[in-house]
């Protein structure tokens, strides 16, 4: 049986559609597969980015963490400063980081003990400018006289006072002044009578008030 020339091309018209779909099909399945890991690898890479990101900071907070707890066993055993007797025989615990520097004047004087004490090394102390870890005077003036010196920034709302005593003398109540304590400086200073003086611990670096709180006050003694 002879095959005409019209049915062979109708049977390659035939067999030509359904392989342009399969082509098209094909093309379509590339396409999208190249989409697919084209979309996957800018994900994997934005995911990556971020993973990385995520870990510096946790690094960073880590090598934080652990620099502040090293800053922290540094500062131990503390060290001792004891005043003279004749002067409620002060005593100062403070870390062993820093310096102190504390003029004891001998006979009479304003001020009978004028300490400094600073991390590292004391800067110079004829500089108002500059600021201690830690200052602490014994002054021949009396609790009330002291006390006047910040009634002006306590009025204006400058200053607040509160009432205070040590850990190791509370038989002594004395006061806490925040706030503007000088007229270029601000910070935390307690005020306690000694005797017929007073006695004048403070800190006007907001940097140091931690240790001022949990390190200089807890420890710090005299005798009434």
């Amino acid at each position: 049986m002879k095959t005409s020339l019209s049915d062979q091309r109708g049977t390659l018209n035939g067999l030509l559609i359904p392989l342009l779909l399969v082509v098209v099909l094909f093309l379509g399945a590339v396409g999208f597969g190249f989409w697919a890991f084209s979309s996957r690898e800018d994900y994997k890479n934005d995911s990556d980015a971020k993973v990385a990101v995520a870990v510096t900071a946790a690094e960073k907070r880590t090598e934080a963490s652990a620099a502040k707890t090293y800053a922290e066993a540094a500062k131990k055993p503390l060290k001792t400063y004891t005043g003279p007797s004749s002067f409620g025989a002060i005593t100062v615990q403070y870390p062993k980081t820093w310096s102190a520097y504390v003029v004891e004047a001998s006979g009479s004087s304003s001020i009978p003990v004028d300490g400094y004490f600073q991390s590292d090394f004391v800067p110079d102390v004829e500089n108002d400018e500059n600021s201690f870890a830690l200052r602490m005077q014994l002054v021949s003036q009396s609790y009330d006289q002291v006390m006047n010196q910040f009634s002006g920034n306590v009025t204006s709302g400058k200053a607040t006072v509160s009432p205070y005593k040590l850990d190791k003398v509370p038989s002594v109540v004395g006061s806490k002044i925040t706030g503007q304590l000088t007229s270029t400086k601000q910070g935390t200073m307690i005020v306690l009578p000694l005797r017929n003086m007073t006695l004048k611990l403070w800190v006007d670096s907001s940097e140091y008030l931690s240790d001022f709180t949990n390190i200089i006050l807890p420890n710090f003694s005299f005798t009434p």
